[in-house]
C-alpha cells in the first residue's frame, strides 16, 4: 500500500504545516486591533465639600 509509505507526503505535509504555523497567525494578528485606541482623558470634577454646621 504506497500510502502507508510515509516518505513522498512527509515532508509536504511538514513543509506546509510549518508555513501555514508560521504564516497564519501574523496574518490573524494583523487583523485584530484594526482601529486605534483613542484614549481620552477623563473628566473629573471638582470635589466640593459640604459645610454644613452641626
Amino acid at each position: 500500500m504506497p500510502q502507508l509509505n510515509p516518505a513522498p507526503w512527509l515532508c509536504y505535509f511538514l513543509m506546509t504545516w510549518f508555513i501555514l504555523m508560521s504564516l497564519a497567525p501574523q496574518k490573524i494578528l494583523a487583523h485584530i486591533n484594526l482601529n486605534k485606541f483613542n484614549i481620552k482623558k477623563t473628566k473629573t470634577f471638582p470635589l466640593q465639600t459640604w459645610t454644613w454646621t452641626w
